[in-house]
């Protein structure tokens, strides 16, 4: 037994590298695809100190929006341009409906409303586009198809499907353009100040009421993405909502204010899942990509709630 746990994984790594690379790339996009998940936790919490509870049927429902657009004859990147549109009108609804008339309350009550709004979209999607998993319009909107095979070694194969390639750049490239507004321009230097202090933010000048709804659109930006993205490599469907709540243990390792902790806590549990089930999987009957995700953020709470790279708050009474 201590020899299926402890020897027999890494002789088989190092008996299939090619393999042992294949899991690798796996877990990289998973990881990548988590991590983008997780920003759209991360720039709501960032804001407003509150846990977007809805942020996974966001996800959902840009992606649904799109396809469901596209089926009703609207043109692909029409529907993309629309479904943009949409995400700002719902970012500016969320902001007018829900967080203005909360502003002060209880961080609860805020999550209340995020819960609410989240069974809101559930039974608005449905009554629109119905409850049936849908097709992602990859090849319209010229999203990579097909695969490359690698040779590695006399025998060894390695393959990179060409979507998940597509999807690592396009997580890549929002996370470098995320960095930059939060860092580089006045709104993301407003939108720090807010979730730094509110009260201070108000007293310089800052609206409150105009950086969340500037916020709520970027995580519906980044719900987009994500949907285009998990939707090419399986569905869109309602069960994508479950699969965003794999951004809970990565906001856990990586901390719920850090951009550069969604990243490496989504390469982490990606990593993670892809290996733990391919080479321990077995010896616990398998199915441990649904819940070792879960275990890792439980002992990282046990040492380090805070996270990685997530800000240790002491108070004192």
């Amino acid at each position: 037994m201590l020899y299926d746990i402890f020897i027999d994984p890494f002789v088989q790594m190092y008996e299939m590298p090619d393999f042992f690379l294949q899991v690798l790339w796996e877990g990289f996009v998973a990881g990548i695809l988590y991590a983008l998940i997780a920003l759209g936790f991360v720039l709501i919490f960032k804001a407003s100190g509150v846990f977007n509870f809805a942020q996974g049927i966001m996800v959902v429902f840009a992606g649904l929006t799109l396809v469901g657009l596209n089926e009703n004859g609207v043109p692909a990147y029409l529907a993309l341009a629309l479904t943009i549109a949409a995400m700002g009108i719902l970012a500016y609804g969320v902001e007018r409906v829900v967080m203005r008339p909360l502003v002060n309350q209880p961080d609860i009550i805020l999550l209340m409303a995020t819960i609410g709004l989240t069974y809101f979209l559930i039974g608005f999607g449905e009554f629109v586009f119905g409850g049936e998993p849908k097709q992602m319009i990859t090849e319209e909107l010229g999203l990579p198809t097909g695969s490359t095979a690698i040779e590695f070694g006399e025998r060894g194969l390695v393959i990179l499907q060409h979507i998940d390639i597509a999807a690592a750049v396009i997580a890549v490239l929002m996370v470098a353009a995320l960095g930059i507004f939060f860092n580089k321009t006045r709104i993301g230097r407003a939108l720090r100040a807010v979730a730094d202090d509110h009260q201070a933010a108000l007293s310089v000048g800052i609206s409150l009421n105009q950086i969340w709804a500037i916020v709520w659109f970027a995580a519906g930006l980044v719900a987009l993405a994500t949907g285009i993205m998990w939707g090419a490599r399986s569905d869109v469907s309602f069960a994508l909502e479950i699969v965003a709540f794999k951004a809970l243990p990565v906001l856990i390792l990586g901390g719920f204010t850090s951009i550069p902790g969604a990243i490496v806590g989504g390469l982490i549990i990606g990593f993670g899942e892809k290996i733990g089930e391919l080479y321990w999987g077995g010896l616990v009957g398998g199915g441990i990509e649904s819940w070792l995700a879960y275990i890792i953020a439980l002992i990282f709470l046990l040492f380090r709630p805070q996270g990685l790279f997530g800000e240790r708050i002491i108070e004192r009474v």
